[in-house]
């Protein structure tokens, strides 16, 4: 096999295992906050960092894979940061209606394009503008029912998506700039992002549930929950630096916006959630959004991989990392969930652990 097709393979599983770990921890999340009423978001995700950390301690400790010591300023800050836009978001939840939150989600893309446009000088071009701008009104259909503002839910809000996408970003370019993979990041950064969280959760979690998480009844039905959802959360963490890594962190958030249509299938489906066909025609132009993103992107990748040598050593650089890969005239279809209050939101996992 061609190192072409190796990345190929490695880019199709890791968005594979983003989705299914995804998805697997919203349906999770919504039974442990919806059903059990463990309604300590901040705090759970504390402990799903944790929880990696050992994970990949352990994995490290079995020589999986190597540990690559680097810049220990840009590692804490990357951490700090990351836990501060998980928690950003939370309040925005909190202090917003649902509608004003998915807008919030929604946001993330464009704000991550202008960013990348004005710091990185990387291009898109029309043809993925438009993709993206039939993804986010197809989500946006599906998934906005209301918009009530308030001032403080609105600052919380542009926080929240200003630190995710400069995170998502610095997940990329710190994998890049120094050459680590995704595992190597994050087992460095989880300590950082595990105690941001862990002293700020309770906190935050008594703030916006006027509950005390050390006062809980912790019933055996809630501890099964918990782990459960601990367990699945290295997945999604892994998965979550792994697709950053590989692809963009753009082509990250179009996948989490497809992970949003299939939490909401999913719970109509398995959990009966109310279903209208406002949702039906949301998820379908979200839908045909995807596949115009991934079509264009192959397009121009393949346009950028048949140019002569001199032309492709640009000094800016292209959106062209496709969620659906085409070739051999085949489609392979690889790689900000839905919080429906008070659901979880996984960070981006985690936006979404």
């Amino acid at each position: 096999m061609t190192e072409s097709g190796k990345f190929q393979l490695g880019t199709i599983g890791a968005l594979s295992l983003s989705v299914v770990s995804s998805v697997s921890i919203v349906i999770c999340n919504k039974a442990l906050i919806s059903t059990l009423g463990f309604h300590f978001a901040t705090t759970l995700t504390s402990w799903h960092l944790l929880v990696t950390f050992c994970s990949l301690h352990v994995a490290l400790w079995m020589k999986l894979f190597e540990h690559k010591p680097f810049d220990a300023r840009a590692v804490m800050g990357f951490g700090v940061l990351n836990g501060i836009s998980i928690g950003l978001l939370n309040l925005s939840l909190g202090f917003n209606s649902v509608g004003f939150y998915q807008m919030t989600k929604l946001a993330i893309i464009p704000c991550t394009v202008l960013l990348e446009t004005l710091f990185f000088r990387k291009l898109f071009s029309r043809s993925i503008q438009l993709s993206l701008s039939v993804l986010l009104m197809g989500v946006g259909i599906a998934t906005v029912t209301d918009l009530q503002l308030n001032v403080l839910g609105s600052v919380l809000s542009l926080l929240a998506v200003l630190t995710t996408c400069v995170a998502q970003i610095m997940t990329n370019t710190i994998q890049k700039r120094f050459k680590v993979s995704s595992t190597q990041l994050l087992y460095q950064s989880c300590p950082y992002q595990a105690m941001t969280l862990f002293i700020t959760g309770p906190f935050l979690d008594g703030l916006l549930t006027n509950e005390n998480v050390f006062a809980f009844q912790y019933t055996p039905q809630v501890l099964v929950f918990i782990v459960l959802s601990c367990l699945i959360s290295v997945s999604v963490n892994f998965s979550t630096f792994l697709v950053i890594g590989k692809t963009s962190p753009v082509t990250y958030q179009v996948l989490g916006h497809l992970k949003t249509c299939l939490v909401l299938a999913f719970g109509y489906i398995l959990l009966r959630d109310p279903f209208s066909w406002r949702n039906i025609l949301g998820i379908m132009v979200a839908l045909v959004g995807m596949l115009l993103y991934s079509f264009f992107c192959t397009r121009e990748t393949q346009a950028k991989s048949s140019e002569p040598a001199p032309q492709l050593s640009q000094t800016k650089e292209s959106e062209t990392d496709p969620l659906i890969s085409l070739e051999g005239g085949t489609a392979v279809v690889p790689d900000d969930d839905v919080p429906k209050a008070p659901i979880w939101n996984s960070n981006k996992d985690l936006h979404d652990a």
